[in-house]
């Protein structure tokens, strides 16, 4: 995907910031990876979480089937395990492992995303997240925007952070105008047009749509019967679906309920802590604050301290996950004495800006088509 055209840069001073904070943080990743030989077998660790990650989600379905685990020890445990599959997509997405072997790569790149089926197919997310760095923060940056980033805060929102599909179905009209709007303007190329549309197209196909279905019947299910009980009543379903209910329930507590869980959590702090709407294009420091106040700990257990983290990211991309929460300790005053906010819980009423503004409805609408 191509820069889009209104997407300014940054001037000299924020550039050179911007070099001078990823100088720092460089060197106490050096500092680490000196003192740790281990973390040089970047592939051979790769796939070691890789492997135990989902050997967990395995377990823990085969110990549900058996009865011995319930099915809220299962959804609390996968969901750990698919927190880890999902730092590792991003990792790949960034070519962190197995870069020269493309067969291991490959097969990785489809054990995360079979094992997190919620997700937007990581071939098609890989444009995105890229697209994201060169532009986070503007009307383009879908993959934030698509998981609420700039929206106002409310009921709506509260249930797309949680759902990927109802984020686009309460958006619909949103996603059918935007990209054709901004085309209009001359704020994207044509060629990004054509790309916004694509990856719509793509984005949760195949396994997206099939999973939120069968999830989201399975809520409506039990929804109805709960309703039709209150009322005294009993819902005639046909035989036919009756009898496909013992494995639709099988696959939501391994593997739909933790992903929920998990997505709700990730999504919930990621997209609070990108700025939107008002950062300058291009400024890191401006691109997202770090999130670590107290009470989001039960949220950053099932997106491995995302909100701690993830600011580095923005600086170093190099760095796997682990490295940059082993050296976060001395990253993070590095990010506060240069700039780079600290829980600015402000955001949610600023829907995402980093300045005190009316919002307007053009800047809180996602932008794919």
């Amino acid at each position: 995907m191509s820069t889009t055209i209104d997407c300014a840069t940054a001037n000299a001073a924020d550039k050179a910031l911007d070099k001078k904070i990823q100088r720092e943080l460089i060197g106490v990743s050096d500092e680490v990876r000196a003192r740790h030989s281990w973390l040089q077998h970047q592939d051979a660790i790769g796939l070691s979480i890789f492997i135990v990650s989902i050997a967990g989600c395995i377990i823990n379905a085969w110990l549900y089937v058996q009865g011995v685990m319930p099915a809220w020890a299962v959804i609390l445990g996968t969901a750990f395990w698919t927190s880890l599959l999902h730092e590792l997509e991003h990792d790949l997405i960034h070519w962190m492992y197995f870069k020269k072997n493309k067969l291991v790569h490959q097969l990785m790149m489809a054990g995360v995303y079979l094992f997190r089926p919620f997700t937007a197919n990581p071939w098609v997310r890989r444009h995105l997240h890229f697209h994201h760095h060169k532009n986070s923060g503007t009307q383009t940056d879908i993959e934030e925007r698509g998981i609420t980033n700039g929206e106002k805060w409310g009921l709506r929102r509260f249930i797309m952070v949680g759902d990927n599909m109802l984020a686009v179905y309460l958006r619909a009209k949103k996603y059918l105008t935007e990209p054709s709007r901004l085309y209009r303007e001359g704020k994207v190329t044509k060629q990004d047009l054509k790309h916004f549309r694509l990856i719509s197209l793509l984005t949760y196909q195949p396994l997206g749509v099939i999973s939120h279905t069968l999830w989201h019947g399975f809520i409506l299910f039990h929804v109805a019967n709960g309703v039709a009980w209150l009322f005294g009543a009993q819902i005639p379903w046909p035989t036919l679906l009756l009898e496909q209910m013992p494995w639709i329930t099988t696959l939501a507590v391994v593997l739909f309920a933790p992903n929920a869980l998990r997505t709700f959590c990730l999504h919930f702090i990621s997209s609070n802590m990108h700025y939107y709407g008002d950062n300058k294009p291009g400024f890191i420091v401006e691109q997202c604050q770090v999130m670590n106040v107290w009470w989001l700990a039960p949220l950053q257990l099932f997106c491995f301290n995302f909100g701690t983290t993830h600011a580095i990211h923005h600086f170093v991309v190099r760095d796997p996950f682990y490295i940059r929460q082993m050296t976060a300790s001395k990253a993070l005053p590095i990010l506060k004495a240069n700039g780079v906010r600290f829980n600015d819980m402000g955001t949610f009423k600023r829907a995402n800006r980093m300045h005190t503004q009316k919002q307007t409805s053009q800047n809180s609408a996602p932008v794919a088509a």
